[in-house]
């Protein structure tokens, strides 16, 4: 097999700072900080996503709450908002460059009745000028790399030639050159975010066939990948992998894609990355974090190991009681034969 990453690593442009090969996908409730620093000790050479915050959250909330992470574990780092104002979605993005975020992306793809109602989101979709508006009011304020995530269409706009006339108008009037595709459609009605994830079929071919039609554009492949031999396959055709819910619920699975793709030899086993995150948990835990914040990240750590089960009801059912520390993890790990 041909050297993927130093072939995805021939910069489409020459603003490109970020290797996207591969990277773990923005999750609501899922990607925050303590799954990130776990994450980072899996796989050192992926890019990791916060999870989406809104611009409302960040220009009215408490900015330094939603904005923090553990550098320099986590990075590099990308940041995803959600929002539909030009302005503030400038004002925003300059909050995550002077955080120390290596990416700032705009999310055009999610479909949950919340962004509907801002009218951002997959709504989105249907306003291209207003997209490339926003990235272009965003490029002007920083200097990291500015992104989208997108759909490849919404309710009945999922034509080829629509999705070639969105990407088309931001990368000429937003002069975004990095687009992350997850490769299905969106319905704003009829379907929940969970079924927007599983019903609309998935088309990777639409996304190849993208990234041929615009060479100079980096275009990212998002969605429903499990397999290396899938992961591999498609590297060949887009310049990057994102991956979600399976580096989520089955964590190990990046370990191995680090040393398949990036030709790792160093990656951790199972129990040193446990062994790596007690001194984490241990200072989170004088902080205030309750141990079951950071646990519930860790549950599939051992799929396909025996004693995964007993891991995950340990950790399950231990982690939230009170004064809960280290030693339910150590408990946890006796059970799994490493």
């Amino acid at each position: 097999m041909e050297n993927i990453v130093e072939k995805n690593n021939d910069k489409p442009n020459d603003t490109q700072k970020i290797n996207r090969t591969l990277s773990i996908a923005p999750m609501m409730g899922w990607t925050d900080r303590h799954f990130r620093f776990f994450a980072r000790l899996i796989t050192p050479n992926s890019l990791l996503y916060s999870v989406m915050i809104t611009t409302g959250a960040l220009l009215h909330g408490d900015r330094d709450f939603f904005l923090k992470f553990n550098n320099p574990e986590e990075k590099p780092v990308a940041l995803q908002l959600g929002g539909n104002n030009p302005a503030e979605l400038a004002k925003c993005a300059k909050f995550a460059e002077d955080a120390g975020y290596d990416e700032v992306n705009l999310n055009c793809g999610c479909p949950s009745d919340r962004v509907q109602r801002g009218s951002f989101g997959a709504c989105l979709m249907k306003e291209a000028n207003l997209v490339a508006d926003c990235i272009k009011a965003m490029q002007d304020a920083v200097s990291i790399d500015v992104t989208v995530k997108n759909r490849l269409g919404v309710d009945e706009f999922d034509s080829y030639d629509f999705l070639v006339d969105f990407i088309g108008t931001i990368a000429d009037i937003g002069n975004c050159r990095t687009f992350i595709i997850h490769a299905r459609k969106a319905w704003l009605r009829g379907l929940s975010p969970k079924e927007n994830r599983e019903i609309p079929p998935l088309n990777w071919q639409r996304v190849r066939k993208l990234k041929a039609d615009f060479p100079k554009l980096e275009i990212i492949t998002n969605g429903g990948f499990k397999s290396i031999p899938d992961i591999e396959k498609e590297l060949k055709y887009t310049n990057g992998i994102m991956i979600g819910r399976e580096a989520y619920k089955n964590p190990y699975f990046m370990a191995k894609l680090e040393e398949k793709i990036f030709k790792n030899k160093n990656i951790l086993n199972r129990k040193e990355i446990v062994e790596k995150l007690i001194p984490y948990i241990e200072k989170e835990l004088k902080y205030g974090t309750k141990l079951s914040d950071i646990t519930r990240h860790i549950l599939g750590l051992f799929q396909g190991v025996r004693g995964a089960k007993k891991w995950r009801q340990i950790l399950s059912n231990d982690s939230h009681q009170k004064g809960a520390g280290i030693e339910i993890l150590l408990k946890a790990l006796k059970a799994v034969e490493v």
